[in-house]
């Protein structure tokens, strides 16, 4: 029996209607993702299955771990087939994973491959996707273009030169708008290992001598204002938990310059520094129509074991349970009155800042001339874009803001065959609208909910960043 049907996940009629009929063939911006501009622009074939699939795949490593696989075989030098091997072993243990879903829905639509992996026809498996993938139209570029993904936000540091995001721009043959983000999280993380090493680089690349607050924000504004002419539409901020501090710029150039000369500082000090610099970072953000990304709830790096061994992104992560609700209140409301408030996308790693987010966040809406929701929760994210994450932040949007406005999914991926995930929640948001009608709680109004699943699939997202994918 074939496992991923036509309708997997689509449990009712209007569900089905909805997404073969207004979803399915939408295309996909992505907002928020961590593909290299360099891999896009060298387009070079993967030389296995293994490298695109499991190379820098820190899910399909943890539930490896997790599975007992030896780390020779997950990050080791064992060869590309072993550790293919490996994983194949691991997958039919998945049942209520995403992994489960997304490893088949990869391999059906790239690969045309229907059956179910497993230690038995692993050596199958991975010898036909090897051949396909030395084609031609298995290339980053290509694979890129056959998801029909019209534009991608990558992640990028101040530092960055954004020279590959130039030579793809000035390519004609490939359509797909690829879109630097603004990542300062290195010159706000004034607590961690390499600060100094790196307020040194930002004063080369930006030309500023940075030995006050005011000079660290023109170096931050001078990139800024590159990535800006290079076409960046959002920034993205990492952060352990929402910090919130008030201090005067002469003590936080004191606090700036005790991190500079590697003197220890206290939390009450980093915190006042960190929320200055969102603050500021936020009305300039405004000022120049970018979108503000906030992506919190995670604790990084837990065990120091793997971290002295691996380094980070490496699947040694997890959800943090911080109290963020009365810190996000004051940053919006400092932001409002000493300036104004950029277009914000909310992210927690913990649903249980899903109500808190969107109720504060809420209370900063606007009305504006692109009918936008100026504040709101982000995509489920990370640990929680399975089906039931899915569903409850679906719910919780609906039932505390405006559903119609949300922006849809992002793959937070650095692999180029994770776009299937943009499939597998458009499913899953058909039949969240499908089992509502179908409980007689809204009418079967299929032109208004064909539009509205047009809209959170691909419209949204590109009127949020103000896109023109005609130019």
């Amino acid at each position: 029996m074939e496992f991923l049907t036509e309708n997997f996940m689509l449990q009712n009629e209007y569900a089905q209607i909805l997404f073969h009929k207004y979803a399915k063939n939408e295309p996909i911006f992505d907002v928020h993702c961590h593909l290299e501009a360099k891999d896009i622009y060298e387009n070079k074939n993967f030389t296995s299955i293994t490298q695109v699939w499991l190379g820098g795949d820190h899910y399909k490593w943890r539930v490896m771990r997790a599975s007992g696989v030896d780390e020779e075989k997950i990050t080791g030098s064992a060869s590309d087939y072993e550790k293919f091997e490996a994983w194949a072993k691991v997958v039919p243990m998945l049942i209520g994973n995403p992994l489960y879903h997304w490893t088949h829905l990869e391999l059906k639509n790239y690969f045309g491959i229907n059956k179910v992996l497993n230690e038995k026809n692993a050596k199958q498996i991975y010898d036909q996707c090897n051949l396909l993938l030395q084609q031609d139209d298995f290339s980053p570029r290509h694979l890129i273009s056959k998801s029909n993904v019209l534009g991608l936000c990558t992640t990028n540091d101040p530092l960055d030169d954004l020279r590959y995001h130039q030579l793809l721009k000035s390519e004609n043959d490939f359509k797909t708008v690829v879109i630097p983000a603004f990542r300062p999280d290195k010159a706000l993380n004034i607590e961690l290992d390499g600060f100094q090493e790196y307020i040194k680089a930002l004063s080369k690349t930006a030309e500023i001598d940075i030995k006050s607050i005011d000079d660290l924000e023109k170096a931050l504004l001078k990139r800024l204002d590159f990535f800006v002419v290079n076409g960046c539409k959002a920034s993205d901020h990492g952060i352990k938990y929402v910090p919130y501090g008030d201090k005067n710029k002469a003590e936080l150039s004191i606090i700036l310059n005790k991190a500079l000369h590697n003197e220890k500082v206290t939390v009450e000090e980093e915190d006042a520094y960190k929320s200055h610099l969102l603050v500021f970072l936020a009305r300039e953000y405004a000022k120049r129509d970018i979108v503000m990304e906030i992506h919190t709830g995670a604790i990084r790096d837990n065990s120091k074991f793997l971290f002295d061994r691996l380094g980070q992104d490496i699947g040694n992560d997890a959800v943090n349970d911080a109290a963020i609700a009365e810190n996000i209140s004051r940053l919006l409301n400092r932001i409002e009155i000493e300036g104004d408030l950029p277009k914000i996308l909310l992210f927690t790693l913990n649903p249980k800042d899903y109500y808190p987010l969107s109720t504060i966040g809420g209370c900063f809406n606007k009305g504006n001339r692109e009918g936008t929701m100026n504040i709101q929760i982000g995509t489920s994210w990370w640990f929680l874009d399975h089906k039931n994450g899915m569903m409850e932040q679906m719910e919780m949007l609906a039932q505390t803001s405006v559903f119609a406005k949300f922006i849809g999914m992002l793959t937070d991926s650095r692999s180029f065959l994770s776009y299937p995930r943009h499939e597998y929640f458009r499913r899953i948001m058909c039949n969240f609208i499908g089992e509502i009608v179908a409980n007689k709680e809204y009418p079967w109004e299929e032109e208004y909910l064909g539009e509205m699943v047009k809209n959170i699939s691909f419209n949204n997202a590109k009127q949020f960043l103000k896109i023109d994918f005609n130019h």
